[in-house]
């Protein structure tokens, strides 16, 4: 519920402070006093879009500052979801720069209007002559009748179903684009395909056959210097191997001498041995060094269809080739394959829609049984509030079309009077109608679930009299299981309050504001009185307001 409202530079207000209760809580106030602008800055605290003209002093900034208490509404894990700091007394703050910009804040952490929507909607609830309206809309409808058939786990496991067989459909769609685009390059890209195999790509061949050319373009340097490495090495007498045997041999004299000449031994004796294995590998490729102009040709012409191969592919190593001959792979296999994952992915979808219908059913039959005691309730409220022979319908039938609402068809007709035809509920209705039906629809609801702060704009618009006073003992009875707030032109309605708020303008020397008076027991029997009979008082009047009140 909303405790405490503060609004400071907004329209013609310029700093007020609310406490509200718990309850049903009237707003009265003569017709342009700024019963609207309370409702502008509280949306603002809903997430509706700020305008700069809202602002009364332009070199101030405009805040509204609404604090809730959210204990019994169960909203942790929408806070968690969002990821924002829960607490059960929640603040919420909007403010205007004069700049324009606009900030808003839950429990002092910035957020967006979207998440500040998100949360608004499960916090107030605003209901004009205008909203009434959605009483026709098969959203709200299906929301009404969900929430009276306790539906809320059927629903939500039926639209897990649906989501899953939404997006198997997508799939299916993507797939068949795919393979269209695949199945029109089909040929070219098997030619690719083809052409990649061929060349059996495999990593570090490029450098591989660069080398090997390299090495049969360059016979006779290869053979000149490995013939002088070997005669460098084994030449009897000024030869390295013959210098360093010479040195071991040496070295081999004073090894016992000391720890650090046997080390100097053994280092020797590495180099040697390691010089010797160095002689015999340039020997052996000295000898196996030799003109081969077919090998050569045939690593060129290995070479060249690479290089060619990379240009066509705009790649410059194998490695991306491979890479590109995956790609070609798959989309060569997606086309060869085509008709069997279709109906693969088909038939998942036959499976999915199995479910929905399935559970969808489930959903219906539960709905089924809830609509005539809700029929029955809501007759039963119209008699009160003058409909006495309205007559509602509600046609539910199952379907082979769902939709996120379900596998079936919904829709509300009305006969207001008696001896009328059913038709739809929006061209049944008049507008003082609507606003009795949408009031009967609210009050039944508020016995079935925890409903936010529900705050009725001129719900009593077009009824007056005894009407008026049924419709507020409604609006007081549910004021027992929710706040309500009413704004209202009806001492009836207002009488019934158990808090009463007013609402007027001020001139000052210098500009006009708008204030708001929390009314005790006097100041409110001189508020219906004038409410009643106009600034004059008279003694009825105030007998009238008195007898209201009691």
């Amino acid at each position: 519920m909303l405790t405490s409202l503060t609004i400071k530079n907004f329209a013609l207000i310029e700093d007020v402070h609310i406490q509200l209760k718990n309850g049903f809580t009237t707003i009265t106030g003569e017709t342009g006093a700024g019963k609207s602008i309370l409702l502008g800055a509280l949306s603002l605290l809903l997430g509706k879009r700020a305008d700069l003209s809202a602002i009364r002093n332009s070199a101030k900034k405009c805040i509204v500052e609404g604090i809730f208490s959210i204990e019994d509404y169960k909203l942790q894990k929408l806070f968690d979801k969002e990821e924002l700091d829960y607490e059960d007394q929640t603040i919420i703050r909007r403010e205007i720069l004069p700049s324009g910009k606009s900030r808003a804040f839950i429990n002092d952490t910035p957020v967006t209007l979207q998440k500040l929507g998100v949360l608004g909607n499960q916090l107030v609830d605003i209901h004009s002559q205008h909203e009434t309206l959605f009483i026709g809309d098969s959203n709200y409808q299906y929301s009404v009748i969900d929430a009276l058939a306790e539906t809320e786990e059927l629903l939500k496991n039926y639209k897990s179903s649906y989501k899953n067989h939404l997006q198997l459909q997508k799939k299916l769609e993507n797939l068949k684009q795919e393979q269209q685009e695949v199945a029109a390059t089909y040929d070219y890209n098997l030619f690719l395909l083809k052409e990649l195999e061929e060349a059996q790509l495999v990593e570090g061949m490029q450098e591989e056959l660069e080398a090997e050319s390299q090495a049969l373009n360059n016979v006779e340097l290869l053979k000149e210097n490995l013939s002088a490495v070997v005669f460098n090495l084994q030449q009897e007498e000024i030869g390295a191997l013959e210098r360093i045997q010479e040195i071991k041999s040496r070295l081999q004299a004073i090894e016992d001498f000391g720890e650090k000449y046997a080390s100097l031994f053994e280092r020797i004796q590495s180099v040697l041995v390691e010089l010797e294995d160095i002689s015999v590998e340039a020997e052996r490729l000295q000898d196996n060094v030799e003109d081969d102009p077919e090998r050569l040709e045939y690593i060129n012409e290995k070479l060249q269809k690479l290089y060619n191969i990379q240009k066509k592919h705009q790649t410059d190593s194998v490695s991306e080739l491979l890479e590109i001959q995956q790609d070609l792979q798959e989309k060569v296999e997606a086309s060869e394959n085509s008709e069997e994952n279709l109906e693969r992915i088909q038939q998942e979808i036959s499976e999915a829609k199995k479910e929905v219908l399935l559970k969808g059913k489930n959903l219906f039959e539960k709905r089924k049984k809830a609509i005539p005691t809700f029929i029955k309730q809501i007759e039963a409220i119209l008699k009160e509030l003058g409909m006495p022979e309205a007559r509602l319908k509600i046609e539910l039938e199952l379907s082979e079309n769902f939709t996120s609402l379900g596998t079936d068809e919904m829709e509300w007709k009305l006969a207001a009077n008696k001896g009328g035809n059913f038709s739809s509920l929006k061209k049944a209705a008049s507008g003082g109608e609507l606003s009795r039906i949408t009031l009967a629809i609210k009050s039944i609801l508020a016995s079935y679930s925890q409903l936010p702060t529900i705050i009725f704009d001129e719900i009593d618009t077009g009824v007056s009299g005894e009407i008026a006073q049924k419709m507020g003992n409604i609006m007081s009875e549910m004021g027992k299981d929710l706040q309500v707030i009413a704004i209202t032109h009806l001492p009836q309605i207002a009488a019934k309050g158990n808090q009463h708020l007013k609402v007027y303008k001020k001139a000052g020397t210098e500009a006009t504001t708008t204030n708001i008076l929390t009314l005790e027991e006097k100041d409110r029997i001189q508020e219906l009185a004038e409410m009643l009979g106009g600034k004059q008082n008279s003694d009825s009047a105030i007998a009238h307001a008195k007898a209201l009140l009691n």
